[in-house]
């Protein structure tokens, strides 16, 4: 469950970040969305191979979050995630989107600053 919740957190981050600290906003995504849609993910983060259900998540959090509030609440809600588990390989969080065929706006990082995604 632990690594679920944080493979769903760091493939939101790189996928789909989003606009987490837009005032007066609410983006139109939300972390237990990510997280679900993301779960697949899991197994690939920690160094196991890539399912086609993992990439069907990618492309359907990157389709729904089409505003930068909802690309930087992604980045947000990815980035608390991974800081809470243990054993997520980053390089293969930054090659996720690429995998999966889904191109990115912006680098999927623990070091990227969400309030800058756009």
């Amino acid at each position: 469950m632990e690594a679920k919740f944080a493979l769903v957190i760091v493939l939101v981050c790189v996928a789909v970040q989003v606009a987490y600290y837009a005032p007066h906003a609410e983006a139109a995504i939300t972390c237990s969305q990510l997280q679900s849609g993301l779960a697949p993910c899991l197994g690939f983060l920690q160094g196991r191979a890539l399912v086609p259900q993992c990439c069907a998540g990618v492309r359907s959090m990157a389709n729904a979050a089409r505003s930068p509030l909802d690309r930087r609440a992604a980045c947000q809600c990815l980035q608390s995630a991974a800081k809470t588990f243990k054993g997520i390989n980053f390089g293969n969080v930054a090659a996720l989107p690429a995998k999966c065929g889904v191109r990115l706006p912006f680098k999927i990082s623990p070091t990227t600053d969400c309030s800058r995604v756009g």
